[in-house]
């Protein structure tokens, strides 16, 4: 039987997806001056909101439409991320390496994602409202 899950720090796309935002805030430190307000700012917001709409899905598990809706957001912020990533390696700041990398780790996440949209009635929280007479 599978552990109860009982905060969003606990989901391992939760944890992959805050550990890639962390080593891009670590890359992009790197970058030079003037990316800091484009694609500095850019990379780190979109990365970073994957965790965030990861963490707001979490709290939606009562609302499908809203709960699919944060997943929607995280996937499409993910997505964001390795597109930011391919402007970084074509600008020269990061390796092949790094970016095949970074993107691979997107990858998961998003695949992760989908797999929760697709299978939303295991993650809802089930109404006690009609448990009351």
């Amino acid at each position: 039987m599978a552990e109860r899950i009982n905060t969003y720090k606990e989901l391992r796309v939760y944890q992959e997806a805050f550990e890639a935002a962390m080593e891009i805030f670590e890359i992009t430190k790197k970058f030079p001056i003037e990316e800091r307000y484009s694609l500095v700012d850019q990379i780190r917001k979109s990365s970073r909101s994957v965790c965030s709409n990861l963490g707001e899905f979490w709290r939606k598990r009562r609302y499908k439409a809203a709960f699919i809706s944060k997943l929607s957001d995280a996937e499409t912020e993910a997505c964001e991320t390795q597109i930011w990533l391919e402007f970084s390696y074509k600008c020269k700041y990061i390796d092949e390496s790094i970016l095949n990398k970074l993107y691979a780790k997107y990858e998961k996440i998003i695949s992760q994602i989908i797999c929760i949209i697709n299978d939303p009635d295991k993650w809802f929280i089930k109404s006690k409202m009609n448990n009351h007479k």
